[in-house]
């Protein structure tokens, strides 16, 4: 049975839950500790870009499989202004909260699928997927 647990991003608490519940699935998949960090960074980065931009929404997570491969798959959504300039966003060094700007682009490489989708006034969703090796 496939375990999908959500975290409302609401507060800088529902950041350290999301974290929280990542490592713990992390884990339990049988990612090794470098893969569990990338995998909870991360969360901790899309949590923390729906708190700052959209001041609340959701983040759920899951193990996957596919193709005979496990995974773990991370969903970021909100209901916020949504991004729009997605292509901005995805350069390194872009910033809009004078943050280092790792953000976006640093998630798609801490995982392995990245796909992101944003419609102005409608929200943003964010569908990352790390695979075990």
């Amino acid at each position: 049975m496939q375990v999908q647990t959500r975290v409302d991003i609401h507060s800088e608490w529902g950041i350290v839950a999301a974290r929280q519940a990542g490592r713990k699935l992390a884990k339990e998949i049988g990612f090794g500790s470098v893969d569990q960090a990338r995998i909870t960074t991360a969360i901790s980065e899309l949590a923390r870009n729906i708190y700052l931009y959209a001041n609340q929404g959701e983040i759920s997570i899951e193990e996957v499989a596919s193709a005979g491969k496990r995974g773990m798959k991370v969903v970021a959504s909100d209901r916020g202004p949504g991004i729009k300039d997605v292509r901005s966003v995805m350069e390194d060094g872009f910033t809009t909260s004078g943050g280092l700007g790792a953000g976006l682009p640093g998630v798609k490489r801490l995982m392995d699928d990245f796909d992101i989708d944003s419609e102005e006034e409608e929200g943003t969703t964010i569908i990352s997927i790390k695979w075990l090796r």
